[in-house]
């Protein structure tokens, strides 16, 4: 096959659940035999990964990656959006940094940006059978229609079949559906090729008279009621329910500090997965407590996230919990924090130049320049009591951070990286806690000073628990849609399931 076949998922609204259903179709057509690979033009998320060859994409699509077995390609995402206010982000092209834009002038010159994502497309479509395309928010805001690149005018660009998904468990998902298909053209409607309800709780006969209605209203087919499944799956951004503050109930509390710009917040997810960590998310020194770790997470906009917790009343409840010998971490934004000053002389992190006060806990200085490093990184730890545990991820950010303590970690090329002193650790590394080594380290230091025996059973490793879901969330959409259907309106014959 010289050119790729494809099927495009829009939502009435965000959060409706587009991202995890084309994971889904990533993974069962690669099941079925299929070299599959994610696509989404345009991407608006903080959880941003860094490729191989040292380009930024989207989560999202890297997760959509990882279902259909593949390297993620920052072909899958050649638009990236990274707010940084509310009316301004910085826009990112094929992987590289084009600036920083207020809304107005990026849907000025958006336009612009189709070559971009139809090279980037239509290079990725002579290399697999199938894309599985991601629309965003929903193609029925009329304010945006005019310049669209992500939803129905992408689909007309490269003439995708569309399916239509609701979210039944936030309600009122008929008016949802219905009122999507009516306000688009009539060419748009002819696009959609079926109407998947999606996260329904309950039995699916109590909905049968709506499913028949709402066909008749739409003259669409529903091709599938895709239940709320119970699987763990990285979450793209803020809407995420990972975020929702809560008590932990396990041995060992750790307290993420819930930054107002958190970013790639899924670097802890394997702390979720092991049994005697509780992991919750915190906004407000009320609701710190006592934690066994602190974490200050990464950041899109260090410095006014800095404010925001002088402003909160977290540092000071931080700072006291440190000086009794609270564990804190602190990774990218939140390393560049610990230290002692954060110098902005070109305002290229805080739209103005000023130098402020760090928290004082590590002896690091940090410089904002323009200059953005992106690079994927191995590396050991050396510091106690971390020290052996190796270490994959990938370093994304902007600022240059002189060190005078010891280092976190060196890396492969004997580059030391990051800053320890006493038991606060700052460090650059996203997805630190991958292979699970730091993990156990982590968890044996707690216990050690919490005085609990630690959990000797062996925890799975995180990729082999990614795939464990992806196949959970793939058997749950498969039995649910019509999958004879799909493969049709992409005009494909449907091979037998590997």
């Amino acid at each position: 096959m010289s050119k790729a076949s494809c099927i495009m998922v829009q939502g009435t609204m965000s959060g409706a659940g587009k991202s995890l259903l084309c994971a889904a179709l990533c993974r069962i057509f690669a099941q079925d035999g299929y070299r599959t690979a994610p696509f989404k033009s345009q991407n608006m998320a903080l959880n941003s990964f860094v490729t191989r060859d040292g380009l930024e994409m989207g989560r999202a699509q890297v997760v959509q990656a990882q279902a259909a077995g593949i390297e993620p390609d920052v072909r899958m995402n050649p638009i990236l959006l990274k707010p940084s206010s509310d009316v301004g982000s910085q826009v990112i092209v094929n992987g590289e940094v084009r600036g920083q834009m207020p809304a107005a002038a990026y849907f000025k010159m958006k336009k612009s940006l189709i070559p971009d994502i139809l090279a980037a497309y239509n290079s990725l479509a002579e290399a697999v059978d199938i894309i599985v395309i991601e629309g965003a928010g929903s193609p029925a805001e009329i304010n945006l229609k005019a310049d669209d690149i992500v939803n129905m005018g992408l689909a007309k660009l490269v003439d995708a079949p569309v399916l239509l998904a609701g979210d039944i468990d936030r309600g009122g998902v008929f008016a949802q559906l219905y009122g999507t298909v009516e306000l688009l053209e009539p060419d748009e409607r002819a696009r959609i090729k079926g109407l998947i309800i999606n996260k329904f709780r309950g039995d699916v006969e109590i909905l049968r008279p709506g499913l028949a209605m709402l066909e008749e209203k739409t003259h669409l087919p529903v091709l599938g009621v895709v239940p709320y499944l119970k699987v763990d799956i990285e979450d793209e951004d803020s809407l995420s329910e990972r975020l929702e503050t809560g008590k932990t109930v396990k041995p060992l509390d750790i307290a993420i500090l819930r930054l107002p710009h958190i970013s790639n917040f899924t670097d802890f997810m394997p702390l979720e997965q092991h049994p005697l960590l509780g992991v919750r998310y915190v906004q407000n020194a009320h609701t710190l407590g006592t934690p066994d770790l602190v974490i200050l997470p990464g950041t899109k906009n260090t410095v006014d996230d800095l404010l925001w917790l002088r402003q909160s009343g977290l540092e000071p409840a931080l700072l006291k919990l440190a000086a009794r010998g609270t564990p804190v971490l602190g990774v990218c934004g939140g390393y560049q924090m610990l230290g002692q000053t954060l110098a902005d002389p070109d305002g290229t992190e805080s739209g103005r130049a000023q130098t402020l006060r760090g928290l004082g806990l590590l002896p690091t200085r940090t410089t904002f320049t323009a200059r953005k490093r992106r690079a994927q990184v191995t590396a050991e730890a050396t510091a106690a009591p971390f020290a052996g545990a190796a270490l994959t991820g990938y370093e994304i950010h902007t600022g240059r951070t002189e060190v005078e303590g010891l280092p976190f970690c060196t890396q492969e090329d004997g580059t030391p990286e990051g800053c320890v002193q006493d038991r606060v650790f700052g460090t650059y590394l996203h997805g630190l806690f991958d292979t699970g080594e730091l993990t156990e380290k982590l968890v044996a230091a707690l216990c050690a000073r919490k005085g609990i025996a630690p959990d000797t059973a062996a925890l799975m490793p995180m990729e082999q628990y990614r795939q464990q879901q992806f196949d959970l969330l793939a058997e749950g959409v498969r039995k649910a849609l019509d999958m004879d259907a799909l493969y049709a309106a992409m005009g494909l014959a449907r091979k037998e399931q590997l």
